[in-house]
């Protein structure tokens, strides 16, 4: 594609020029030995877009910025490390900013110690070391305040900000933010209020308030206008993209990213270039055009390469592979989508990979390749469950905390009513008879206040307790709360496998639930699980118990029920959840779920199985439902000759075990699916 303009952007025309101006500028001010702090000013917007550019220029004076005084050897040294950054050479960028740090500890000047552990911070994201980044960057914000220099103090609490949202403290994160916003618009800085307000759009559009995104690039298109940097206003595109997609305006989307690619081709910004082509290749295949999604993931694919950037590479390979599995080309489609995923997983980006496996097994799924999505779908839930437990160990942890400090606090007060109290008794050996009225007051008094503390300590106790077993959206029990019932549970006997009573393990999961999201918007998706839950609740009985296990699966556990009413169940479960409508937005909307059951306990060869290994199995059962169609409910009744059955080769796959005659499989339809068969 050549290297243009979009005609709707002459404002963009006369940014991009005064950008030139200023790398001649650069140039001139090199060979006239023009003063450094000057010199220094005229690279750096260069050396935020252009990284490449601005290295040599500041190589050229890097005998003066290391001999300048303080001030200007800070920012030298700063931009240093930026350019460094910028074109890969992490090692150097690296060694500059421990260079910067000492600095500052030598001279103990909080503003190159600030800058230095900021710059440490970036490079440690890059390199995915995200505990590490977090550290440094709120370490960082809080030396910035001690600070009068301003544009450090905003960059710092942006940094602070984007850090608490990597941790999921989206609270903090928005009132570190708004706190950049605000000391950006009290500055009065255009540049200072652009960063801000993007840092903002990002922390909005993770947060589904969208209309407060779109407020806020409203104003930060405002400020970037001022600044005379085309640069600020392709990343404002890029943001602005964000929120189109999120909403379901693609045709928005697509057009602020070809704005953006005209912009960065006309600056040579080659790195903020190849992000753009990634990302037309993802918003191409949103829109299902599989050609030009190929074409943009192919030239991301050179653009990330030469920039020896390999998480960009990876995105590019997944998008290539979804578009050559969407046409049919399935060997080239897998082999990229490997390849990226490979990628992902040697990065440790496990959130991402989750979401690159159910778009993979989905793909698979169309193309007809149900073993592959089969794969593809078992890989996504061992992440699953590996970061839904990571999140509850968070969740709780913070509970924890937040009960610790209430508690501290409590002791504090305790302790200030106790000094109190021994101050009143020496008072009471001069006072004599008066002091002991005083003192029986004040004794009754210290009663009531205790009592109180006691009874609010019991109530937090109480919250504490109810939070750790039930799923705050849906108020149905949490994982937790399954995984210790069950471990509690004796282990049952052989007799009891084969009685006719008998308990039952459900395992559902919402048939095409990213579909939801991605076309209604996760709170949409909320409100089907919470309408889920409802249903679950009315469909099976009190004594039940119905557990959330993650995204939007759900367990069901009946510790009671006739072994010949296990088809029934699965039968008004896929018949009540198809019956639910869910009022959402203006619009109805109604799901179908799939579904994986057997008795329990369940016996295999005269051996009962352990409820881990029942639910495994169920598990399987659940998937060979979706792969045959969803809306359905495939039940395990119980296994062939014990004498053939081999349990690991049945959870490797229950298909083939059932086709076999290994294992009894019975299959319920839903509704729908008993029309069309009629």
């Amino acid at each position: 594609m050549p290297s243009r303009f979009h005609p709707a952007f002459p404002r963009i025309r006369r940014l991009a020029f005064a950008m030139a101006l200023c790398l001649a500028a650069a140039g001139a001010g090199a060979g006239e030995q023009a003063p450094l702090a000057k010199r220094l000013a005229e690279v750096r917007e260069l050396n935020k877009y252009v990284p490449e550019r601005a290295l040599p220029l500041l190589q050229q004076m890097e005998r003066d910025g290391r001999a300048a005084p303080l001030g200007q050897r800070i920012e030298f040294l700063n931009q240093l490390s930026n350019a460094y950054d910028g074109v890969g050479k992490l090692d150097e960028a690296a060694a500059v900013a421990d260079e910067l740090v000492a600095l500052g500890r030598q001279h103990d000047n909080n503003v190159a110690l600030a800058k230095g552990l900021l710059r440490k911070a970036y490079l440690a994201s890059r390199r995915s070391q995200l505990g590490e980044s977090h550290r440094l960057a709120w370490e960082a914000e809080q030396l910035a305040y001690t600070t009068d220099d301003i544009d450090l103090k905003v960059r710092a609490t942006i940094a602070a900000g984007d850090s608490w949202a990597e941790e999921g403290n989206f609270p903090k994160a928005l009132e570190r933010l708004q706190a950049a916003a605000t000391l950006a618009r009290q500055h009065r800085d255009p540049t200072q209020i652009v960063m801000s307000l993007n840092a903002l759009i990002e922390l909005y559009t993770i947060m589904r308030e969208y209309e407060k995104g779109f407020e806020a690039l409203a104003e930060a298109v405002k400020a970037a206008e001022k600044t005379n940097s085309p640069g600020r206003i392709a990343t404002l595109k890029h943001a602005e993209y964000g929120l189109a997609v999120e909403t379901g305006q693609y045709q928005r989307g697509l057009k602020a990213l070809l704005d953006s690619l005209a912009i960065e081709r006309s600056l040579g910004a080659d790195s903020m270039g190849a992000y753009s082509l990634a990302n037309l290749s993802d918003c191409y295949l949103k829109m299902r055009d599989y050609r030009n999604a190929a074409l943009y993931a192919e030239q991301a694919i050179d653009a990330a390469r030469k920039l020896n950037n390999a998480g960009l590479e990876a995105t590019a390979r997944l998008n290539l592979g979804q578009a050559y599995l969407a046409t049919g080309r399935l060997a080239e489609g897998k082999r990229h989508i490997e390849a990226g995923m490979t990628a992902y997983e040697k990065l440790g980006d496990q959130p991402e990979l989750q979401a690159v496996l159910v778009e993979y097994g989905q793909a698979l799924e169309r193309a007809g390749d149900l073993p592959g999505a089969l794969r593809a779908y078992h890989r996504e839930r061992k992440i699953s469950d590996e970061l839904f437990e990571k999140r509850r160990q968070r969740a709780v942890l913070d509970l924890q905390e937040k009960y610790d400090t209430e508690k501290k606090q409590r002791q504090i007060e305790l302790l200030r009513s106790e000094n109190e109290v021994n101050r009143l008794q020496q008072r009471i050996w001069w006072l004599l008879a008066a002091v002991f009225a005083l003192a029986s007051v004040v004794v009754g008094l210290l009663y009531r206040k205790v009592r109180h503390a006691n009874a609010q300590l019991y109530a937090k106790n109480k919250e504490l307790k109810q939070q750790s077993v039930r799923d705050p959206l849906t108020g149905l029990y949490n994982r937790r709360h399954f995984l210790e019932y069950m471990r509690a549970m004796p282990q049952p006997q052989e007799r009891a496998a084969a009685h006719e009573q008998c308990g039952a393990l459900f395992l559902l999961d919402v048939d095409h639930f990213k579909h939801i999201n991605d076309t209604h918007g996760h709170a949409a998706g909320d409100a089907v699980l919470m309408a889920m839950a409802a249903s679950l609740r009315d469909i099976l009985r009190e004594t039940d118990m119905i557990v959330r296990w993650g995204g939007e699966e759900f367990i069901a556990f009946l510790p009671t029920i006739p072994r010949s009413g296990l088809d029934e169940v699965a039968q008004r479960i896929l018949s009540g959840i198809s019956a639910t409508t869910i009022q959402h937005g203006g619009q109805t909307l109604s799901v179908n779920v799939s579904i994986g059951f057997a008795p329990f306990p369940l016996s295999c060869g005269g051996v009962v199985l352990p409820w881990e290994r029942a639910v495994n199995v169920v598990d399987m059962a659940l998937y060979l439902a979706k792969a045959h169609g969803r809306n359905r409910a495939y039940g395990v009744q119980g296994f062939g000759d014990p004498s053939q059955i081999c349990l690991d080769e049945i959870e490797q796959n229950l298909e083939q075990a059932w086709r076999a005659g290994k294992v009894n499989l019975s299959v319920v339809h839903g509704w729908e699916d008993q029309r069309a068969s009629a």
